[in-house]
């Protein structure tokens, strides 16, 4: 089983480290991402350049982009056309594309000139440019608009839904988000609307995203939840909320926050001064000016020490001082500290 690997940074420069701290590659890089499907992306001399577990860097190409793979490609920009590349760092498809989206169920969406078309591996159309704008594939259907509305098709690019909206989402389940004059609602698999839009749509938000069955929506300015099937689970109430995870959301009145379950049932009461959500039974929270983790009942694990934290993931969590960066273990224990 392969070990994960932990970012850290060490004197502004960053590298990663294993779960006991030991070093596995050095602090050399000025930027970091971390591990997502074996490879990291590094920023060297300005540009992307992606870095395996072993520590080694595929410097065949620096590229201004590379996204991370998705059924063994990543999609990737050199100068102002996009292409994609394989595990080895070599160009697989040409870098030929104005845009390009990852690869899910065998397509990839891209645009050669303006409008937007599907690739397969090989690099070959599988669905001729036609739309106005394309998404990923999820069990056999992807998003698309054109110039008079949305819907979704299948992988032969047949049309099988047709909504009378701007833009549609990849389905989440049974249903998917339908955008339309700024604000967005819920459509099911036969294209009916089980929700109108009617929520606005807010970038870098959500906007309809579910974890765990459960979507935030805003109501003049109060924070609810509503579940897959486009009923309100959680009454608007709150002047801020968080995702579920775990079975519980972090919630707070304008004050103080807590922990709420699916039915909005008050699981930890609202006192603390701000929540994260649950990872591997722990959750960071602010009490005064310091974050500490505490479990599921409510009670502090981890004594409020930081100025920030992070939550848990592989057995550890990064939390920071004035001092630097720390990873800590479940018991609070310092495993690695930042030096400065």
């Amino acid at each position: 089983m392969e070990q994960a690997l932990f970012k850290f940074r060490d004197r502004g420069k960053y590298g990663f480290i294993y779960r006991s701290g030991e070093v596995a590659i050095e602090a050399q890089f000025f930027d970091a991402d971390d591990f997502y499907h074996g490879f990291s992306r590094v920023r060297l001399n300005d540009k992307l350049v992606l870095l395996d577990e072993m520590g080694r860097l595929y410097i065949k190409h620096l590229f201004n982009y590379v996204g991370f793979f998705e059924e063994d490609k990543a999609r990737a920009q050199l100068v102002h056309r996009w292409g994609f590349i394989g595990k080895k760092g070599d160009i697989e498809i040409d870098i030929r594309f104005a845009n390009a989206g990852d690869f899910s169920q065998g397509c990839a969406a891209v645009v050669p000139d303006r409008l937007y078309g599907y690739i397969d591996h090989s690099g070959e159309y599988t669905i001729p440019p036609q739309f106005t704008w394309a998404g990923d594939f999820r069990k056999g259907l992807a998003p698309v608009s054109f110039e008079d509305g949305c819907g979704f098709i299948d992988l032969k690019g047949k049309l099988q839904l047709q909504l009378p909206y701007e833009r549609c989402q990849p389905f989440q389940g049974d249903v998917a988000v339908a955008i339309h004059q700024r604000r967005w609602g819920l459509v099911n698999k036969e294209g009916k609307a089980i929700l109108e839009p009617q929520f606005n749509f807010q970038p870098n938000s959500s906007n309809g995203e579910f974890f765990e069955g459960m979507a935030i929506v805003q109501v003049e300015g109060a924070f609810g939840y509503i579940s897959e099937q486009g009923v309100f689970a959680v009454a608007p109430i709150y002047r801020s909320a968080g995702d579920f995870s775990e079975g519980l959301a972090p919630v707070g009145d304008g004050r103080t926050f807590g922990y709420i379950s699916k039915t909005g049932e008050v699981a930890v009461p609202m006192t603390f001064q701000n929540a994260g959500v649950f990872s591997e039974g722990l959750a960071p929270v602010q009490q005064g000016k310091r974050w500490g983790f505490i479990d599921r009942e409510g009670v502090l694990r981890v004594k409020p020490a930081y100025d920030w934290a992070l939550p848990f993931k592989n057995g550890l969590a990064r939390v920071g001082t004035a001092k630097g960066w720390t990873y800590i273990d479940r018991e609070g224990q310092p495993v690695w500290q930042e030096r400065q």
